[in-house]
């Protein structure tokens, strides 16, 4: 009976490998994915605004750039749009956007999520802000009540090719008010995000590409930003109890405040602007390329090892989690629609799946 089935594994893989030829045969990459050229794009209004406040125009910012990206992936997907659920907090402090895509035939599960909100600092999270940075910790009395101010975008697309890499980015500002005294403006202001990919196959030119895209980006602002944001997303980005990174990395930082509030709103503009151009031409690259229930099912384990770092370590899940009335599908929305969990698999030495399993355990200058 084993030697039958033995036999039978190769009918197996190629029919499954014709299947899926046949599921991709329809899927066109564009001429021109609109939206990767920031750079020779006109800035739009809120950019140069000196006027408004700064709170706003972070608002304005995450609006722009979930419109933007939604346009560019959507311009690979033939099959399905992105729905725009809007709500609003029951206790009236803000509102969020979240634009989810499920079951196209480019992306398994696509979300990119605004939020707007306000409230008070919970006493979790204002004890996890001044544990993880000592000048958050000088600024912030642990005894007394604070209220916040929050602008982001949130980003996580999980393609249905395992050969097209999953990816995230999020950019935000937070502020924080004295309950007391609000009206004295913000005791403190950051800006916060990053990005970065997670393939299940590498393809080293694609990580080269990727990271040098947001490189640029960093370096037309300070050309210690990417080289020290590249360390941080290593270190932040890593499953401790499998000894992993989640992926290839990218750019991570928080509590950002080394510079003037316009430098580092332009700095946040350009690199949450370079994500576009840095990723959706690397889903157009993979997306037609076949692939057997080998392939994918790798992809699924991935995809849980990604579940677990966004469920065990993520700061943004733990306080959205931890925030009164927060929604919760927008704060889990970056888990994968589907992932699997295999009792010791082990990777075959030599292989594409165990060269991946390098590449996160190991750090790698993609830019040098």
């Amino acid at each position: 009976m084993l030697s039958n089935l033995s036999r039978l594994r190769p009918v197996v893989a190629q029919a499954t490998r014709v299947s899926r030829l046949h599921e991709i045969a329809g899927l066109k990459v564009p001429a021109v994915i609109p939206n990767t050229d920031y750079e020779n794009e006109s800035k739009p209004t809120y950019y140069n605004d000196t006027a408004t406040p700064m709170h706003q125009r972070m608002e304005a910012l995450v609006l722009d750039l979930q419109d933007r990206l939604v346009v560019a992936l959507e311009s690979l997907e033939p099959s399905r749009k992105f729905i725009r659920d809007r709500w609003e907090r029951e206790d009236g402090n803000g509102y969020g956007i979240s634009c989810v895509l499920q079951d196209g035939e480019v992306y398994e599960k696509a979300g990119v999520n605004v939020s707007v909100i306000e409230g008070t600092l919970a006493p979790g999270q204002l004890r996890s802000m001044r544990e993880r940075n000592p000048q958050t910790a000088n600024k912030l009395n642990a005894n007394e009540e604070y209220d916040f101010r929050v602008a982001g975008v949130s980003v996580v697309v999980h393609p249905r090719n395992p050969y097209a890499p999953t990816a995230h980015k999020n950019y935000r500002r937070f502020e924080v008010y004295r309950k007391s005294n609000k009206e004295a403006g913000p005791v403190l202001a950051w800006f916060g995000g990053g990005a970065d990919l997670t393939p299940a196959y590498l393809f080293e030119d694609d990580v080269k590409y990727f990271h040098q895209t947001l490189k640029q980006a960093c370096d037309a602002h300070d050309p210690q930003y990417y080289p020290r944001f590249k360390q941080w997303c290593d270190t932040y980005f890593t499953n401790i109890h499998r000894d992993e990174t989640r992926g290839v990395g990218g750019i991570f930082f928080d509590d950002l405040e080394d510079k003037a509030p316009e430098e580092l709103f332009h700095f946040a503009y350009d690199a949450g602007s370079a994500f576009i151009k840095a990723y959706v031409p690397l889903v157009a690259k993979r997306m037609t390329m076949p692939y057997t229930l080998r392939e994918r099912n790798w992809q699924l384990i991935r995809r849980g090892h990604y579940a677990e770092f966004n469920l065990v370590y993520d700061r943004g899940t733990k306080f959205g989690l931890m925030t009164p009335g927060a929604r919760i599908e927008s704060i889990l929305m970056s888990l994968p629609l589907t992932a699997r969990w295999e009792y010791m698999n082990q990777s075959e030495p030599g292989s594409p799946e165990a060269h991946l399993l390098e590449a996160v355990r190991t750090t790698t200058d993609w830019v040098k």
